[in-house]
């Protein structure tokens, strides 16, 4: 079957033009942090630890410190498995070989997302918008499930040989506070987290107009319009223009 490459002006359409954008941003957001931790413990009083985790194997910030305070409660940086982290893996670390993958989840929706805008026809490109957005709802959705889960894995294996002695096993969450003996922790999404949510919002975005020419030009000038900027609007006639009907 021939294919026929859509043509560049047909990327001025948001149904074509922010697919493209969305892949850039998959691959982009993996140069920032995906999650932030912040911790406040006795051990440092005028200073708050701040952690930052990537998609991939990698931690910043305070990490050594950390890891030393995480060590009194048996609590330990998991193992990516098949990826050298840039820390060492303790031994009674549990083992999370998916996050030597995370890459490869950013970087194939990426690519579906260029695969998708570059549609022969309007027909497969609006069946390819709705398996995009649905195949990245249901990737991002399983990622964060199992983030999820393997904190709580971590939480409840704590290692039985640490120093503190007692603690009762907990998760840590994605998004919120808690505290384990004298540790205050904060959870929040990083930048890389965001710069995702903005490329699936524009996946959704295509989506919606997925059976409209609407350009990115005809999108500025409704806003425009909307804010009462440039004034060109009553020039144009309206459906009850007899030149028109």
């Amino acid at each position: 079957m021939d294919y026929e490459f859509p043509g560049l002006a047909a990327f001025a359409e948001l149904r074509r033009g922010l697919p493209v954008v969305a892949a850039v941003l998959f691959v982009a957001a993996l140069a920032f942090p995906m999650w932030e931790i912040s911790v406040d413990a006795v051990q440092y009083p005028t200073r708050t630890l701040r952690l930052q985790l990537y998609a991939y194997p990698h931690i910043t910030g305070d990490y050594v410190e950390m890891a030393r305070l995480n060590h009194y409660v048996g609590f330990y940086y998991p193992d990516p498995v098949y990826w050298q982290p840039n820390y060492d893996p303790h031994p009674n670390a549990i083992r999370v070989p998916e996050w030597s993958f995370g890459p490869a989840a950013f970087v194939a929706v990426s690519l579906c997302s260029l695969f998708v805008a570059l549609a022969p026809d309007v027909r497969r490109l609006k069946r390819g918008l709705l398996a995009q957005f649905t195949g990245t709802a249901v990737v991002f959705g399983v990622m964060l499930a199992d983030i999820q889960y393997r904190l709580y894995q971590a939480g409840h294996t704590l290692d039985p040989g640490a120093p503190m002695m007692g603690v009762d096993g907990f998760t840590p969450p994605l998004w919120g506070s808690y505290q384990v003996a004298n540790i205050t922790s904060h959870s929040r999404f990083g930048a890389g987290a965001y710069v995702a949510a903005v490329a699936v919002l524009m996946l959704v975005v295509a989506f919606y107009y997925r059976d409209r020419e609407t350009t990115f030009a005809d999108l500025a000038g409704a806003a425009a319009a909307r804010l009462g900027v440039g004034g060109g609007s009553d020039d144009r006639p309206t459906t009850d223009d007899p030149a028109r009907r």
